[in-house]
């Protein structure tokens, strides 16, 4: 096994980063917030809070609901995100991106956002079976940009934050990797625009799946 040149454990956000589910999950918050009586959130405020544990995300993004609505806030996103999470695929050229890191033994994983069973769901895909070595959720640990998850991680396989990488397509990705000492990368295409990103020291910003297999391939 030849060792990995600069990483050994890398990290992916889910939304926006390898699933291309950006616009799906900022109508589905705006949909939601409608559906109890709220504003309707701009796009842009909608897309800010992906990648963010769901309820603070919401809550954010709705500033107007009252708490006592936030559950049944909540429920209204489940059953918009449901009626649609079939219409959601990964980029093009994630597999191949992915392969190519399998490939050259790198322990690869998820910290996301996204629920465990909202994770595992897409994770039970026969194209997606034994690529991810482990994955960490916000549901069972602490949301981004906490670092815990990516702590979590890093202790798992016994990696040290100089030779872990986060990447992912918004601040609270990048926040996350420098709360917890780790390189990141960012990429340009999903929920948040990269003007945010310089001052958090990404090592590089992708602005396609293709540019982003290329950085790997020549840094990784």
């Amino acid at each position: 096994m030849n060792r990995p040149r600069q990483f050994d454990l890398i990290c992916f956000d889910w939304d926006g980063t390898l699933f291309d589910s950006t616009a799906i999950i900022t109508r589905c918050i705006q949909q939601a917030v409608l559906d109890v009586g709220g504003a309707r959130p701009s796009d842009d405020a909608a897309a800010y809070v992906i990648g963010m544990a769901l309820m603070p995300a919401l809550a954010r993004a709705a500033p107007d609901v009252p708490p006592e609505k936030y559950p049944e806030l909540g429920a209204r996103y489940r059953h918009h995100y449901l009626a649609h999470q079939d219409d959601i695929s990964l980029f093009d050229g994630a597999l191949p991106l992915l392969a190519d890191l399998k490939r050259h033994h790198h322990w690869l994983a998820v910290a996301t956002g996204k629920s465990r069973r909202g994770l595992d769901d897409v994770l039970a895909t026969r194209q997606l079976q034994g690529i991810f070595d482990a994955s960490r959720t916000a549901d069972e640990t602490a949301g981004k940009p906490d670092p815990r998850m990516l702590r979590e991680l890093m202790r798992q396989f016994g990696a040290e934050p100089e030779r872990t990488l986060m990447i992912g397509d918004t601040t609270h990705d990048l926040q996350m990797a420098l709360n917890a000492g780790c390189a990141s990368v960012g990429v340009s295409y999903g929920a948040h625009a990269p003007g945010g990103f310089g001052a958090l020291g990404p090592r590089f910003v992708a602005h396609s799946v293709a540019e982003l297999r290329g950085w790997l391939a020549e840094h990784a």
